[in-house]
């Protein structure tokens, strides 16, 4: 039996309440909660819809749990929703009243099915993508890309209004080492001609310079204090960086189909960093270590919080102190939401730490750092344009690519093929990414991403595509009110159980800040969708049997449609 926890979306409220109610009024040495906790799936239609398991009353009635189910079911009367309740070794199964449970899921979901007023009149920050100008955007950053995209959509899906923020990586010393560079070995024309490769091959060249001659830091130093003063030179030329960069940035954004609310990187909160600090020292916070300026956390058994360096410049954990404070003021969040890479979790943890102490407790609650694993590459070399780092660019380019290959192999004829490349060859990328939980590692293998047959985005897109295309078979494309003793069947019944279940699935996704929630409650519909279409004709002479299993089709590609875009994927209408 599937065990099912009080929270999970593997099962549906509505249809259980009655169950417990049912227990409940027979079984008085338990309550209602612990009945929800205890009730269960069965792994099999033909043993009911829910199940009540005995063996936890076996010491309470002093009986085999056999026996106790029976005398259970005994005692438990059929009624308008449940058909039947009967015993199956130390189970209690109810089997709903089919025809009801149909009209039921019919009545409510509608155009908007999923759509919720949970965060109504409630902010949430979310803070993802953030690559480092005048670096490549590699394979890496597409993680927090996808995933904090997702969330996005999760969250508004609940009515909460949301702040996307690219936390740009555009301050730091680096950009006085670049200046340098630019200026000993670049030139304007091969930097606007080529991009970040060329501002990455002379900052490498700064690199390999410098180990020969030490006055090349010296200089560097100088040019971002510049930059720090003011200065109108640095900070054109670094803005000009900013320019190129954010070029190639939004073009990868596009083919991901994404946008931001504010590309607010760590420069915006240079001049916000100070009143953070002169607060720190108000409330007696900050230590002197070698020179440095400290928030102790040893009692929290966590490394110190670095707040200003030796020579009295901030570092990226002032900055993100001060871009609490600013988005807490500026948007009044509850919550701000913080997509980045395992390894970052001290960091976060420290920041927060130090909010915390700092006399604020919404910290505790409100500032949330969401880590995911690491992204490995496997069979198939990639097109990649210098050494081991994979861009994402390459990687979406040629995930584009076998897709159109497996077009012209298969479907040579499809109308708009581009389009259909564009967006099964990105989706794949996007669903393998979000298919397991974001805290475990992601493997690409183009073969098992590619498949039309696994679990993998093409499969749920191709599914789409076959509901599109039985509505454009039958010629219809709207559905009134039917008659739902014609759909009671065994296929039928189970994706109207699927598709039913949608808005607490939402629900448990934005809990747990774990897009992998949808993308294998998508992939379970997707498969119940293809199992009612092996099975019932839809295209038949009987005028309403069409247009009830028709209806459930239209819902089925709704429901498809909308869970992927919760994902960030597109669906195109023919494949």
């Amino acid at each position: 039996m599937e065990n099912k926890c009080s929270g999970d979306p593997d099962y549906d409220r509505d249809v259980e309440r009655e169950d417990i109610d049912l227990l409940d009024q027979t079984i008085e040495e338990l309550d209602k909660e612990t009945i929800d906790g205890i009730l269960e799936i069965p792994p099999k239609d033909d043993m009911g819809d829910f199940a009540f398991p005995c063996f936890q009353l076996a010491k309470v009635f002093r009986k085999a749990p056999n026996m106790i189910a029976t005398e259970i079911a005994e005692k438990i009367p059929a009624s308008e929703d449940v058909s039947k309740v009967e015993a199956m070794g130390p189970y209690v199964n109810f089997f709903l009243n089919k025809e009801n449970y149909v009209k039921e899921v019919l009545a409510k979901v509608n155009g908007t099915y999923g759509a919720q007023e949970i965060g109504k009149g409630k902010t949430v920050c979310i803070d993802y993508s953030s690559p480092n100008i005048a670096k490549n955007f590699h394979v890496g950053h597409l993680r927090t890309t996808i995933i904090g995209n997702s969330l996005y959509h999760i969250f508004d899906k609940l009515g909460y209004k949301v702040e996307r923020i690219n936390h740009l990586g555009d301050w730091g010393t680096q950009f006085g080492k670049l200046i340098v560079a630019y200026k000993k070995w670049g030139s304007k024309e091969a930097v606007e001609e080529k991009g970040i490769p060329e501002l990455l091959r002379i900052y490498v060249k700064f690199h390999e310079e410098a180990e020969k001659d030490d006055t090349l830091n010296d200089q560097a130093r100088e040019w971002f204090a510049k930059m720090e003063q003011g200065d109108e030179e640095a900070l054109s030329i670094w803005e000009w960086f900013k320019d190129i960069s954010m070029v190639e940035y939004k073009r990868i954004y596009k083919m991901l189909n994404m946008d931001f609310d504010h590309y607010t990187g760590e420069s915006f909160y240079r001049d916000k960093t100070a009143a953070v600090v002169e607060e720190l020292k108000e409330k007696n916070l900050l230590k002197e270590s070698e020179g440095a300026m400290i928030v102790d956390l040893d009692e929290y058994d966590m490394a110190p919080c670095l707040v200003m360096k030796k020579d009295g410049s901030s570092i990226y954990a002032t900055r993100d102190l001060a871009a609490i404070f600013y988005r807490k003021k500026e948007y009044n969040f509850d919550k701000c939401i913080y997509v980045t890479g395992l390894e970052q979790k001290l960091h976060f943890a420290q920041v927060f730490k130090v909010v915390e102490l700092m006399g604020y407790e919404w910290a505790k609650e409100n500032l949330i750092h969401v880590p995911y694993g690491l992204v490995s590459l496997e069979g198939g070399k990639l097109s990649t344009r210098s050494g081991n780092i994979v861009y994402a660019e390459d990687i979406l380019k040629e995930s584009v690519s076998k897709i159109r290959e497996i077009i012209a192999e298969k479907n040579p004829d499809l109308k708009d093929k581009e389009d259909v490349a564009q967006k099964v060859g990105i989706g794949a990328i996007i669903f393998n990414d979000l298919y397991n939980q974001r805290i475990k590692d992601v493997t690409f293998t183009w073969e098992k991403i590619h498949s039309f047959d696994g679990e993998t985005g093409p499969y749920v897109q191709y599914t789409y595509a076959r509901a599109a295309s039985v509505l454009r078979k039958t010629g219809i494309t709207e559905v009134g009110e039917i008659d739902p003793s014609l759909v009671t069947d065994e296929t039928s019944v189970a994706l109207l159980k699927e598709i039913e279940r949608f808005p607490e699935v939402i629900k448990v996704a934005a809990d747990r800040l774990e897009p992998s929630v949808i993308s294998r409650y998508v992939m379970g519909v997707a498969q119940s969708f293809n199992r009612f279409y092996h099975e019932n004709q839809c295209n038949v002479e009987d005028q309403k049997l069409k247009e009830a299993r028709v209806k459930i089709v239209i819902l089925a590609k709704q429901v498809i449609k909308d869970g992927l875009d919760l994902l960030g994927i597109q669906c195109p209408e023919q494949m």
